[in-house]
């Protein structure tokens, strides 16, 4: 399979929600690192991000298509709703989730999911396909995340269906920070 390289993502962005809603698995430039995505609800697509990255277990996280999304599919309250205000921003908050068929089956754990919304243009796209976009570092599980497009795997680069590509991203992954609990726990 030959990838296919966006490097205007904002001109392609019609072609880029057509391909999300069809299933492909593709790589895209965040507010921290490069992430590997696709439609959080589809359990064929969600599959081969677990064969990529040779994970075959544990949850993943997800970019909600807005807050309001988070606040139809999670359990918030006054004090949840204080953190969501920091969005969009470099967080990965955990969240309850309010229904088992938010997204596909293990992609969240013991109805907890992790939730990020991107400080990053690409965001007007993920929030147009109005469904949870998987997230998680472009890397075989254990390897050092992803900060340049130009030195992807060879593995990874030909089991994805395509890459947007914004040069080098020199930063970390984002922070996480457990508020299932009474108290939030930073967890990275």
């Amino acid at each position: 399979m030959d990838t296919y390289y966006i490097k205007d993502f904002e001109t392609k962005s019609q072609e880029i929600i057509d391909r999300i809603n069809k299933g492909d698995v593709f790589v895209y430039p965040t507010d921290t690192i490069y992430g590997i995505g696709c439609d959080a609800t589809n359990p064929q697509s969600v599959e081969r991000i677990r064969e990529i990255k040779q994970r075959f277990q544990g949850p993943f996280s997800v970019i909600a298509p807005n807050k309001e999304w988070i606040k139809n599919n999670c359990k918030t309250d006054t004090k949840i709703n204080f953190w969501i205000k920091k969005l969009p921003g470099p967080y990965t908050f955990i969240l309850n989730l309010k229904n088992e068929n938010t997204v596909t089956k293990g992609v969240e754990k013991d109805m907890k999911l992790g939730i990020r919304i991107l400080n990053h243009k690409i965001m007007e796209i993920f929030e147009k396909t109005k469904k949870p976009i998987i997230t998680t570092s472009v890397n075989i599980s254990t390897m050092p995340p992803l900060k340049d497009p130009k030195k992807i795997s060879q593995f990874i680069e030909k089991n994805i269906d395509f890459i947007i590509n914004q040069g080098l991203i020199n930063s970390e992954p984002s922070n996480i920070i457990d508020l299932t609990q009474e108290k939030p726990n930073i967890i990275r």
